[in-house]
């Protein structure tokens, strides 16, 4: 038996003193309320209570423990009221995680903006490029790059990113401008570690697809130090618009082949599959979605 709902039983027994009417009330039989006494009695090896034909007694240790009964029944009501509370107003700490240049750029003002909107909730967030398990590392929340095929998260798709190639004007004045993907071959492609080491990138243009595969003398997992190097001449970058985006428009970038596209990153926001999601998450993931999605 349940020992918290026998515990129960206990304290309505001597406050009632009356098996039936305890009965009524958890809508049980007699003999099962007799028997959640006992079942206590039972796990103690003391009686708790002297049965007569018209009345029960607490013993000396019943009455001691009726006493921690009641303690217990009040900390565990007081514990359910708390997740209530926290289901019910946004309040806590809220874990998050999402991919570097992204949370950075795109994210981060949003994070602002729910911060202030609800501020009993403290946000932590998490920038790096790799899948993150949300239920390993704690985790309320996340930013995915791509399709999510995992049937224990919840996915609600964003505002897709594209991607661009871009050099600096000193690289293209030394170099070259290519016209077509096909030029990339003689030019330093900067590469993203987070595609793998042998990536390429794919141009399509009117139905036909170059692949373009990226060699170059720079490596790096970080976009933004992808951004510094193009900034400097070092080589073509590919990155997504939210980074790159600022510095095309000011001339510090030049984007190449506009005439062609990238592959569009699709974005989504996933969340642990629960039954019912705690205020804080509810409310996260509706503010981005109704700012970003």
């Amino acid at each position: 038996m349940d020992r918290l709902t026998s515990m129960a039983v206990f304290v309505r027994v001597v406050e009632k003193g009356s098996f039936a009417a305890v009965a009524d009330e958890f809508e049980l039989s007699t003999t099962m309320v007799a028997n959640h006494v006992r079942s206590l009695e039972q796990q103690l090896g003391a009686q708790l209570l002297e049965r007569t034909t018209r009345r029960h007694h607490l013993t000396e240790i019943g009455a001691a423990y009726l006493e921690r009964c009641r303690d217990v029944l009040s900390s565990v009501k007081a514990a359910d009221e708390v997740a209530e509370a926290m289901r019910a107003e946004p309040q806590g700490t809220l874990r998050v995680t999402a991919p570097v240049t992204w949370g950075a750029h795109r994210l981060m003002p949003v994070i602002g903006a729910y911060m202030a909107a609800y501020p009993t909730v403290q946000v932590e967030l998490s920038l790096n490029d790799r899948v993150v398990d949300l239920h390993e590392e704690g985790f309320d929340a996340a930013i995915r790059s791509g399709p999510v095929h995992d049937e224990a998260l919840v996915a609600r798709s964003l505002s897709p990113s594209e991607m661009f190639a871009v050099a600096s004007p000193a690289y293209l004045q030394s170099h070259g401008t290519p016209n077509q993907p096909e030029d990339l071959a003689g030019h330093a492609c900067l590469g993203f570690m987070a595609w793998g080491a042998r990536h390429h990138w794919r141009f399509r243009k009117e139905g036909r697809q170059v692949e373009v595969p990226v060699q170059g003398p720079l490596m790096c997992n970080n976009g933004q130090a992808l951004l510094t190097a193009a900034l400097h001449g070092v080589g073509v970058v590919v990155q997504a618009d939210v980074l790159l985006a600022p510095s095309i428009a000011s001339g510090q970038l030049v984007r190449l082949l506009p005439d062609w596209s990238l592959p569009t990153r699709h974005i989504q926001i996933v969340r642990r599959r629960e039954v019912r999601p705690t205020a804080k998450l509810r409310t996260f993931v509706d503010f981005v979605l109704e700012r970003l999605g």
